[in-house]
């Protein structure tokens, strides 16, 4: 397949500041990993430089091989038992507000690592009562019980990614389904908790197919989305099929807020976690 060549809105300036320098010292001192990092994130600069990063735990290898993504995978190591003291204390240093976390999928533990997942966010509020968070959490194989647990942790916002709309699930997800994620998403708005998606366009769906998604959404009381542009990671990952104008991003924008969407992130360079602290300052 012919690549497409990357048009002049996807090109950022990525600058250095003295934020930006603290906040990767501190993950660097804290042997923290980031999806800021391992995704390959084009908001790193900006949101180093505003002191807030994306941590993820569980370690940095992922049970799972899905064709967008840049986290390394293969047999990940056993958890780290500190990690939840550690990012907890990277939190507090960073002064933060607002933390996201998010983790790798580890299908390799009886509980898919949910039970750390609780620890870490107990420990954010142990150490920083005042800091709000944000998960982006794995589907847990659709179990509900373990969604259920995370749910209980009272995070302020628990996200989990669509990724992209039905029919393009089976080419770019590994093993996740768009039936289970939905379920997952269900699950957390049911039970009272505010539930976030995020999609990428870009990958070869049509206009109608995300609008569908969103109806889909809607269905189930899910009504934070962002979408982002896809962007190839390496020549081994899915390709690119269209570089989607801010134009059109902006039209999805306007499409989701009259569909019942709260909270929408809708932009080339927007990513799952980008600029989140704007959802609970509308609230």
């Amino acid at each position: 397949m012919e690549r497409v060549r990357k048009p002049d809105w996807l090109k950022i300036k990525i600058g250095a500041t003295e934020r930006s320098a603290q906040t990767h010292h501190i993950v660097s001192t804290n042997k923290l990993h980031t999806i800021c990092s391992s995704g390959r994130c084009p908001n790193q600069g900006e949101c180093w430089s505003r002191g807030t990063a994306s941590i993820m735990i569980g370690g940095d290898i992922c049970t799972r091989c899905c064709k967008f993504c840049n986290t390394k995978s293969g047999h990940p190591l056993p958890l780290d038992e500190d990690e939840p003291q550690h990012v907890a204390e990277s939190v507090k240093q960073m002064q933060l507000k607002y933390a996201v976390i998010t983790s790798v999928d580890r299908d390799d533990l009886p509980d898919l690592g949910a039970s750390h997942w609780v620890k870490t966010i107990q420990e954010i509020k142990k150490q920083s009562p005042e800091t709000k968070i944000e998960v982006l959490i794995p589907d847990f194989q659709g179990r509900i019980e373990l969604v259920d647990l995370i749910i209980d942790a009272q995070p302020e916002v628990i996200s989990h990614n669509m990724e992209t709309v039905e029919r393009l699930t089976p080419q770019v997800r590994s093993v996740a389904t768009y039936q289970t994620s939905l379920k997952v998403l269900k699950r957390i708005s049911e039970k009272g908790s505010r539930a976030k998606t995020g999609i990428m366009v870009g990958l070869g769906e049509t206009v109608q197919e995300v609008e569908q998604l969103m109806d889909d959404l809607i269905s189930i009381d899910c009504r934070i989305i962002t979408i982002g542009q896809y962007l190839q990671p390496s020549h081994k990952h899915y390709p690119v099929a269209a570089y989607i104008t801010p134009q059109q991003f902006e039209a999805y924008k306007q499409t989701a807020l009259q569909k019942g969407f709260t909270d929408v992130e809708s932009a080339p360079l927007v990513r799952s976690s980008y600029r989140a602290e704007r959802i609970l300052e509308k609230h």
